[in-house]
């Protein structure tokens, strides 16, 4: 349903996510919302559950668990009761049917707001992407005057807070989204010595949050955030941006882009001009080059890159796929352009371990991916980044260093880089330099679940069991579905002997990552190493017979057979992992599970044949 309704007692504002009875308002995410208008346009209706999937959902690729909570969400927000339903009902094993009466609010009681948006143009998608990095550069000039100057000055924190769209339209909310994560980026570039800026995947959970800035602030440990909105009026673009304070929620300034250009190109040069004279005595060239070389030269490949992104977050198989298609799609229209060129190179890497993808089909995807990408701009933090994840996972090369100490150094608050340079300086045997990497990816993305679980990852290689725990602890309170907190935290049970909570963690990480081979291989082993080994050559049998018809790490049968202390099947299969370039031998390195084997002249010639290092 367009437009403002009423659900029984309840105002629907659709545009706002909102809902109002009796005085009271409650705000719903947006997708709650998108759920709500589509069931009150079929009021009555029984809506199949595939349905509601394809057609609110389109072609995300999510869980039925997703519409689960959604629909869950949506009744706590109206009051309703799943049991006794007033508005919503649920058709066992059929679907959703809104019962509540449904009724449209006449324009005239309650009018639009000003300018509401009609359908974006490629255009304008054109003037959002332009417009990113002018809107970072301006709120950089501003920050000059708040930050102060001098050899003295402390650090200063700075949360770019979610883009509030200022319409219904979808496509402006995406491109909301994108900005957000553009002014990010463009930002932490701009003085990193005195400027520490936030992470987007740190802030994005905080869209539509009904928080203050002052608790937002302490969740962040943020000394300013900016709050801005985005307007888009037929070809016209109204960006208003806001400086907080979070001590006292005092505004510092606010700054407004209001344009209407006549070109993209036109835009371009005319910001340009406008940048150069701002910056002229406060960023380098080099930055200056960095920021510029960001913004996108085709609209239509820009928005398909922000959709592969965000696919990508969700590492998970299914998604990987749809990654890679939105990330060549926008290839298709821009060959040269570097972001997704690198986002393919991660994304072909990443398969290999949170989809079980097969070597021989990635590692060539991957490494030509990263090719182009270097070709197209070696001097972005997330091609250096990609380059780096690619040369370590793939090519097996410890040199791969020297790449993510470049993305960091290009990009200072790049998380996702001074993560993998902790697990690589983890697999050498730096732990202390891997620990430190590692709480610099947490402080600047402290409330992604990724971060504290891959933390736990390392501490575990350090054998600081302990730690480990905390990590994985903290992973699965952000995240209480995250499976690989549950994986983490089930291998540190093992190691303490924890057998039942190491198998209770284990089968949780096995179900939510739909059977991933390191979940089913790491509670064979720990079956193993408690003595029940009828257990856990079931479990070795379901991955051989699984391996006949599909590809399956050779690695996770060497790992169950090392735990049943077989070692001539172990090597078997780990020199099949050798074969098959199998990316999980990179934890022969550090893991603890495969202390008992070190010794093993066998062992040590595999890790010699690998090229790998152990600096211990």
């Amino acid at each position: 349903m367009q437009g403002d309704f009423r659900l029984g007692d309840w105002l629907v504002q659709p545009a706002l996510c909102r809902l109002s009875k009796d005085g009271r308002t409650v705000q719903v995410r947006a997708k709650v919302m998108d759920l709500l208008a589509y069931l009150a346009g079929r009021a009555g209706e029984v809506i199949p559950k595939d349905r509601l999937l394809d057609d609110v959902w389109g072609s995300q690729a999510i869980s039925e668990s997703a519409l689960t909570r959604t629909v869950t969400e949506l009744r706590q927000a109206l009051g309703d009761d799943a049991e006794q339903p007033r508005l919503l009902e649920t058709i066992p094993k059929r679907g959703y049917r809104l019962i509540g009466p449904v009724a449209p609010v006449p324009e005239a009681a309650n009018p639009p707001a000003s300018g509401q948006p009609r359908r974006v143009s490629t255009r304008t998608k054109a003037v959002l992407a332009a417009a990113a990095v002018a809107i970072a550069l301006l709120l950089g000039v501003a920050g000059w005057a708040w930050r102060g100057s001098g050899a003295n000055v402390v650090p200063l924190t700075l949360a770019v807070l979610p883009f509030d769209s200022l319409g219904n339209d979808p496509e402006h909310e995406y491109l909301a989204d994108g900005f957000t994560e553009e002014t990010t980026a463009a930002l932490s570039m701009i003085d990193p010595d005195h400027l520490v800026v936030k992470s987007s995947r740190s802030t994005m959970r905080y869209k539509r949050t009904t928080k203050s800035p002052a608790e937002i602030g302490r969740e962040l440990t943020a000394d300013y955030l900016v709050v801005s909105t985005v307007r888009v009026e037929g070809e016209r673009v109204r960006v208003i941006s806001n400086l907080i304070r979070v001590r006292d929620q005092a505004q510092v300034w606010s700054k407004s882009y209001d344009q209407e250009p006549t070109s993209i190109l036109g835009l371009q040069r005319d910001l340009s001009i406008a940048i150069a004279q701002e910056f002229s005595r406060r960023l380098s060239p080099e930055r200056l080059s960095a920021l510029t070389r960001r913004q996108p030269q085709n609209a239509e490949a820009y928005v398909l890159y922000l959709s592969g992104r965000g696919f990508a977050n969700q590492a998970t198989a299914i998604a990987n796929a749809q990654a890679a298609r939105h990330y060549q799609k926008a290839l298709a229209l821009d060959p040269t352009y570097a972001l997704p060129l690198a986002g393919l190179a991660f994304n072909y890497t990443a398969g290999l371990l949170n989809g079980d993808a097969e070597p021989a089909v990635m590692r060539p995807l991957a490494q030509d991916a990263e090719k182009r990408a270097l070709q197209a701009d070696p001097d972005l933090a997330e091609v250096q980044g990609s380059l780096g994840y690619v040369a370590f996972l793939i090519d097996w090369d410890w040199a791969a260093e020297a790449a993510l100490r470049r993305a960091t150094e290009l990009d200072p608050h790049y998380a996702l880089a001074r993560r993998m340079l902790g697990v690589l300086l983890s697999h050498t045997y730096r732990h202390a330099e891997a620990a430190a990497s590692m709480q610099q990816a947490i402080d600047l993305e402290p409330l992604e679940a990724i971060n504290h679980a891959i933390a736990s990852q390392v501490a575990f290689q350090a054998r600081n069991y302990d730690r480990a725990v905390e990590h994985a602890n903290q992973a699965l309170s952000l995240d209480p579905k995250f499976w690989i907190g549950f994986m983490q935290l089930g291998q540190v049970y093992e190691r303490e002997h924890k057998t039942d909570l190491a198998l209770e963690a284990l089968s949780n990480a096995e179900r939510i990552s739909g059977g991933n081979s390191k979940t089913i291989s790491t509670r064979g082993y720990s079956l193993a190493k408690a003595g029940k080994t009828k257990e856990a050559r079931d479990l070795l049998r379901t991955l051989e017979t699984r391996s006949r018809r599909q590809y399956v790490p050779p690695y996770a049968m060497a790992l169950v057979n090392a735990g049943l202390d077989e070692p001539e099947a172990a090597f078997t299969w780990l020199d099949r992992a050798y074969k098959a370039r199998d990316v999980h031998l990179i934890f022969l390195t550090v893991d603890p599970k495969w202390d008992p084997y070190r010794d093993d002249p066998r062992f040590k010639a595999l890790l010699k044949r690998c090229g790998f290092t152990m600096n211990h």
